[in-house]
């Protein structure tokens, strides 16, 4: 059965006002229009005989009565309003409210007809009013505005919903979607960009700001209900899991101890950390503690930064809890580079009719990435060999990726704590079992197989490196999963042609991001502005003078305020223009000898100014305010 709902029709544009509004009414040319019938409406009555009974014609071929002549009075009252896909609904449009009949059902679909409504041409619609406002103030609604290369949104997505929303009256559903950041750093040309190169270290300048406002965004978030967490943790609040809870059976084990890594804020200064706690865990010795203030002194850019460490029954256990320094958004080399990828939406494609299921591709990292790596996490294990203590943390699971090619190890110390007071091996078998461990991880990352360096894969894995490195790559990796004693130095000696590269990379990365600052710097000369006219303008009584916010220099904020932020066309709609309110502000802030003229609100009186004399005013004015501050605040003290 064809659809009965009435084309849809696109929104105009918004209409802009050029008089009062008046009361709306029907025109002699409204009453007496002619019946809408849509053409699939026509032809499914022309296609379908109605029965006897039921309401409708019963003809095959649809005719269209003729309206009865009405009033202007009662002709609002008979038109039938179009209420699309619901019965009983009441609707509002131009002030008037009418109901609509409710007919049983199948008998609506094929017998509604709908009157032409003179009074939906001129409606403003909510949607367009404010996509008028964001095309004033320079936000283009156009779906192509943002490049291609963006976070992948739909983003005709938003301007459906709101065109849907324009015609269905339904109730709003707030949910939250992710934010948009290509909002806070549209794209621009190229050759706009200040620097677009894609460093080793620093991502172009407009990838570079989404990812920090992707940071932004994770480090102010809050825990979902209902996990149970403490509210406070020996000076810590506001816990927020870092890994997802999984059953028992697959939980993630720190040696023979369960561990899960927890976000909090610190009292002390509000700097979110990273809580990495170990379960069931009953502390015998003060002195296990020891090693925490080794390590907290220990600052390698390669190393995660340990703060403190502390034991608690908040979360009704023995449970040891370590704070380190909190990196967003940070995932480990198992997550980025081993972890198996979901397979594409749509993965099979058609070949001259056949369809053909593409293979999926082993997951490599690049060699220049795999030398960084490498370079990296040498360093930092010479760091710590040099202060007497192993690293013992050189997994897979336990090293970070925090930004564009760094990586950091995490969770250095906390076996030094467990395994305190134990009979162990001395620190130079350890020394040995980190050079080890850094061999099994770069077979881990070439082969993307957590065993590969065992006997039994390891020639398996040495010819299926030969594949996508170079000799170089495979010769250091056997190097360091070999049975000979060696040193963290014999392993930077063999880097040592690789080492001068990433230093060549880190010395470009501090220029990048040099010349990014240099974009930001002193961006908040505006916002001080503003707070200072909020400071001054409208204020209440002060000085006993309720009229101090009307006169002298106080009079000449209030009509600059006006003049920046209430400006109107010729017929009184308010003109949204941002661009005039940023070279306002930015002439006021260099105190420019630019004259403006300054309109009072009745329009009876105007004074012709420069920035330099408003600068002058607003400076004269915050003055009075702060020499009121500072002698409360003083006699205060006293």
């Amino acid at each position: 059965m064809p659809s009965s709902n009435p084309p849809r029709r696109q929104p105009s544009s918004p209409v802009v006002r050029t008089q009062s509004p008046a009361v709306g009414t029907l025109t002699p040319q409204a009453v007496n229009a002619p019946v809408f019938v849509p053409k699939f409406a026509a032809a499914a009555q022309a296609a379908t005989t109605v029965p006897s009974g039921t309401f409708g014609t019963a003809s095959t071929e649809a005719k269209v009565p003729s309206p009865p002549p009405q009033t202007t009075e009662t002709a609002h009252s008979e038109i039938p309003t179009f209420v699309p896909e619901q019965q009983g609904y009441s609707v509002d449009q131009n002030g008037y409210e009418e109901q609509a009949e409710a007919y049983p059902e199948g008998e609506y679909a094929g017998s509604q007809e709908y009157t032409y409504q003179p009074e939906y041409d001129d409606y403003e619609y909510q949607v367009d009013q404010a996509g008028n406002a964001m095309q004033t103030m320079g936000l283009s609604t156009d779906p192509n505005y943002y490049h291609e290369s963006g976070m992948g949104y739909p983003h005709d997505y938003e301007s459906n919903m709101l065109v849907d929303s324009a015609y269905y009256h339904q109730a709003p559903v707030f949910m939250r979607q992710p934010l948009n950041y290509l909002l806070y750093t549209p794209y621009m040309p190229p050759e706009l960009i200040r620097n677009p190169i894609n460093t080793h270290f620093v991502p172009p300048s407009a990838e570079l700001r989404q990812i920090l406002q992707e940071r932004s965004e994770t480090t102010r978030g809050v825990a979902p209900l209902g996990l149970g967490l403490p509210e406070e943790l020996q000076g810590y609040h506001t816990l927020v899991p870092l890994e997802p809870s999984l059953p028992g059976i697959e939980r993630k084990k720190f040696g023979n101890w369960y561990s899960t890594v927890y976000r909090a804020i610190r009292m002390s200064d509000g700097i979110p950390h990273a809580l990495r706690r170990i379960e069931n865990f009953r502390l015998t010795n003060q002195a296990a503690f020891a090693p925490v203030e080794i390590w907290s002194q220990i600052q390698h850019p390669a190393i995660v930064p340990i703060r403190e460490a502390f034991t608690t029954k908040a979360f009704d256990d023995n449970s040891l809890v370590v704070s380190y320094a909190y990196y967003p958004n940070a995932r480990t080399l198992f997550d980025v580079h081993m972890k198996p990828k979901p397979p594409p939406p749509f993965p099979q494609t058609t070949y001259y009719g056949r369809h053909h299921q593409p293979q999926q591709q082993q997951q490599t990292v690049p060699e220049r990435t795999l030398w960084s790596y490498i370079i990296q996490i040498a360093s930092a294990i010479k760091k710590v060999h040099e202060r007497g203590l192993a690293v013992r943390m050189i997994d897979v699971t336990k090293i970070l990726v925090t930004g564009q090619n760094r990586v950091k190890i995490s969770s250095c110390g906390i076996f030094d704590i467990l395994m305190f007071g134990a009979p162990q091996q001395d620190i130079a078998y350890f020394q040995q079992e980190d050079l080890q461990k850094f061999g099994k991880l770069v077979f881990a990352l070439c082969t993307n197989n957590m065993s590969a360096a065992n006997q039994a894969n390891l020639q398996k894995s040495v010819d299926s490196m030969k594949k996508f490195y170079s000799l170089d790559v495979q010769a250091f990796a056997l190097y360091l999963c070999s049975k000979i004693p060696k040193t963290i130095d014999s392993v930077l000696e063999m880097l040592r042609p690789r080492i001068l590269q990433e230093h060549d990379e880190a010395l470009m990365a501090t220029d990048r991001l040099e010349h990014e600052l240099m974009g930001e710097l002193e961006n908040a000369r505006l916002v001080r502005l503003m707070c200072k006219l909020g400071f001054i303008n409208e204020r209440p009584e002060f000085a006993r003078d309720p009229r101090w916010s009307e006169t002298g220099d106080r009079y000449i904020v209030k009509l600059f305020r006006d003049y920046v932020f209430h400006q109107v066309d010729e017929n009184g709609n308010p003109v949204l223009d941002l661009s005039h309110v940023l070279t306002c502000l930015n002439k006021l802030d260099a105190g420019t000898d630019e004259r403006i003229m300054l309109v009072a609100r009745d329009e009876q009186s105007c004074l012709v100014v420069s920035y330099k004399d408003i600068k002058q005013c607003i400076a004269n004015a915050f003055d009075d305010l702060l020499k009121s501050t500072t002698a409360i605040q003083s006699s205060r003290y006293k």
